[in-house]
C-alpha cells in the first residue's frame, strides 16, 4: 500500500484579512465591564497617590473580559478560574523577578508560562481573549523590579481587583439571568434558518450546514454548562434547540420564517416561546452531558504541538529582542504568544492583523501621549477609553481592536513613571515585527502531525455513531430514548469532524488529508440524521405555530 505524499506548502491568504465584520450582539458588555472593573481600583490609587501600583490591580481587573458568553452559574466558575490563574501567574512572575534579573532566564520562564496558559485556555475553551491577557500580565511582571517581601502585597492587590471583576461580571445576571443561553439559542435558530433557506440547492449549502451545526452544538454547550435541567426557562430553550436540530437534519420540512420568529422572541427578557412537545421529556440529554465531561488530560493531549510552538516561538522572539538590545523583550514574547491559532494558516492571518493593528496603534499612542502627560488623571482616563475601545472594536476584526490595545498597553507602562515616548514607540515597533516574524517562522517549523490523526479519530467516531443510529433505526419499533440519544451523538460527532477537518486543512508539513472520506462520512452521516428525524415522527411546523407563546 503506497503512502500519500506529504503536503509541504499551503497557500497563505491575504485577501479579506483586514475586512471588518459585523459587531457582536453584546459588544458593549465586555467593553462596559472592563471599564467598570478597571476604573474604581485605578481611581482609588490615583486618589492615594499610588498609581504605580495600578500595574498589579490591572491584573485582576482585566479578568472581567472573560466569560460573557457563558451562563451565569458557569460564568461564576469560569471567572473564578481565570482569576486564580491570573493571580497564580502574577505571583510566580513576581517571585522569579525578585530572585533574578537575568533577562535570558526571565524570557525562558515567560515563554514556558505562555505555553501553559495557551494549553489550559484552549483545553478549557475559556473563550476570548484567551491566553493573550494572561501572557501579557505574567511576562510583563517578570521585568518589574521587585523584592521578595513586596510580592504578597502586590498579589493581594491583584486578588482584590479580581474579586471586584468577578462581581462586575456576575452583576448583569440580576437583570437577565438567562441572557447567554437565550443568545446562544437565538443564534442556533438563525443559523439553522439560513441553512433551511438553501433547500439543498445553493452552492454554499455545505458551509451553511456546518455553520448551523456548530451553532447548535454551541447552544447545547451553553444550556448544559450548569448540568441543571429543572429550570423552566432553560427547559423551554432546550426544546427550541431541539427544533433547530430537527430542522438541520430535515431542512425540506422546516419553516425558516418560524425559526427566525422564535429567534426574535428570545431578545430581551420576554417569555420564551413554547413549542409543540414542550411538556414532553427531553431525551438523549445524557449523551450531551457525557460529551461535555471529557477529562482535562484528554483535552490537553492534542494540544501538545501547539504548546510546543508557543513555548519555542515566545522564547526565540524574546531572545531575538534581547539580541537587538530592546529593553522590553516581553513585548516580542507577547506578540508571538498572541499569534498561535488552531493551524498555521490561521496563525498567519492573526500575525498580519496583529502587525497592522500594532503599527497603527503606536501612531495613536504618539498622538495621545501629550494629553496623557498633562496629569495622572488624564493618563487614567485615556487608559479607560482605550480599554473600552479595544473591547468594542475587536469583535469586528482583531487588527481594529489592536489599534486600541497597543496605546493602552504603552500607557500602562507610564503608571510608574513618565517615559520617553519616542523610545517606547521605537521599541514597540521593533518588538512587534520581531515577535511576528519569529513567531510565525516557529509555527511553520514546529509540525503538528497530530492534526491528521485527529481526523482519523473523528472519522472513526462518526462511523461508529452512524452505525449505532442505523442499528436503532433497523428495529421495528425503536425506543424513543435510544433513537434520540443516537441522533444527538451522531450530530455531535459530525460537528466535531467538521471542526477537526477545517483545523487540519490549514496545517503545514503533514500527509495529504482524507478529504474524500470526510465528505463521504458527512454525507452518509447527515442522511442517517434525516432518517432518524423521519422515524421519530412528523414534526409539523404548522402545529408548532399554534402552540408558540411569544408574549413579552
Amino acid at each position: 500500500m503506497s503512502t500519500a505524499p506529504a503536503t509541504t506548502t499551503r497557500r497563505l491568504p491575504l485577501a479579506g484579512l483586514l475586512r471588518l465584520g459585523r459587531p457582536s450582539d453584546i459588544w458593549f458588555k465586555p467593553a462596559l465591564s472592563v471599564v467598570a472593573a478597571v476604573a474604581p481600583p485605578n481611581l482609588t490609587l490615583l486618589a492615594l497617590g499610588r498609581l504605580d501600583l495600578a500595574t498589579y490591580t490591572m491584573a485582576g481587573s482585566l479578568c472581567a473580559l472573560y466569560g460573557h458568553n457563558r451562563p451565569y452559574p458557569a460564568r461564576a466558575r469560569t471567572l473564578a478560574g481565570v482569576i486564580i490563574g491570573m493571580v497564580a501567574g502574577l505571583a510566580l512572575a513576581l517571585t522569579v523577578a525578585s530572585l533574578t534579573t537575568n533577562a535570558v532566564v526571565l524570557v525562558t520562564v515567560g515563554a514556558l508560562m505562555a505555553a501553559v496558559q495557551k494549553a489550559l485556555c484552549d483545553a478549557t475553551r475559556v473563550g476570548p481573549p484567551g491566553n493573550v491577557v494572561l501572557a501579557f500580565i505574567s511576562s510583563a511582571s517578570l521585568f518589574v523590579p521587585q523584592t521578595l517581601g513586596q510580592v504578597p502585597g502586590h498579589v493581594a492587590l491583584a486578588l482584590a481587583a479580581g474579586a471586584w471583576a468577578w462581581l462586575v461580571g456576575m452583576a448583569p445576571g440580576l437583570l437577565r439571568p438567562h441572557g447567554p443561553e437565550r443568545r446562544a439559542t437565538a443564534h442556533a435558530l438563525k443559523a439553522t434558518a439560513a441553512h433551511v433557506d438553501t433547500r439543498g440547492t445553493a452552492d454554499g449549502q455545505a458551509r451553511t450546514r456546518a455553520t448551523a451545526a456548530a451553532a447548535v452544538q454551541a447552544a447545547w454547550q451553553s444550556l448544559l454548562a450548569t448540568g441543571a435541567r429543572t429550570d423552566r426557562t432553560r427547559r423551554a430553550l432546550e426544546h427550541l434547540v431541539v427544533r433547530a436540530e430537527v430542522a438541520l437534519a430535515a431542512p425540506a420540512d422546516a419553516d425558516p420564517a418560524l425559526l427566525r420568529g422564535w429567534a426574535r422572541a428570545l431578545h430581551g427578557t420576554g417569555r420564551v416561546p413554547r413549542v409543540a412537545g414542550a411538556d414532553d421529556e427531553l431525551l438523549g440529554i445524557d449523551a450531551e452531558l457525557a460529551a461535555a465531561q471529557r477529562p482535562l488530560w484528554h483535552r490537553l493531549g492534542p494540544l501538545a504541538p501547539l504548546a510546543a510552538r508557543t513555548a519555542l516561538g515566545c522564547a526565540l522572539a524574546g531572545y531575538a529582542s534581547l539580541a537587538l538590545g530592546v529593553g522590553r523583550p516581553y513585548w516580542a514574547l507577547v506578540t508571538a504568544a498572541s499569534l498561535y491559532q488552531a493551524n498555521v494558516t490561521l496563525t498567519w492571518s492573526r500575525g498580519v492583523q496583529r502587525v497592522v493593528g500594532n503599527l497603527l496603534g503606536v501612531l495613536v499612542f504618539a498622538a495621545v501621549v501629550p494629553l496623557a502627560h498633562l496629569h495622572p488623571a488624564a493618563l487614567v482616563l485615556c487608559c479607560l477609553a482605550f480599554n473600552f475601545g479595544a473591547e468594542a472594536l475587536i469583535g469586528r476584526n482583531y487588527w481594529l481592536g489592536s489599534v486600541c490595545v497597543t496605546p493602552m498597553a504603552l500607557l500602562v507602562t507610564e503608571f510608574a513613571r513618565t517615559q520617553d515616548a519616542g523610545q517606547l514607540v521605537t521599541e514597540r515597533v521593533v518588538d512587534t515585527l520581531v515577535g511576528a516574524l519569529v513567531g510565525f517562522a516557529t509555527a511553520v517549523a514546529v509540525t503538528n502531525r497530530r492534526a491528521g490523526d485527529r481526523i482519523e479519530h473523528s472519522l472513526t467516531a462518526v462511523e461508529r455513531a452512524r452505525e449505532q443510529a442505523a442499528r436503532v433505526l433497523a428495529g421495528p419499533q425503536p425506543d424513543p430514548r435510544a433513537l434520540e440519544s443516537a441522533r444527538r451523538t451522531l450530530a455531535a460527532a459530525l460537528a466535531e469532524l467538521r471542526a477537526t477537518a477545517e483545523a487540519a486543512s490549514g496545517e503545514w508539513w503533514q500527509r495529504a488529508l482524507p478529504q474524500e472520506r470526510v465528505v463521504l462520512a458527512e454525507q452518509s452521516g447527515h442522511r442517517t440524521l434525516a432518517a432518524t428525524v423521519r422515524r421519530q415522527g412528523p414534526h409539523t411546523w404548522d402545529h408548532a405555530r399554534t402552540t408558540e407563546d411569544v408574549r413579552p
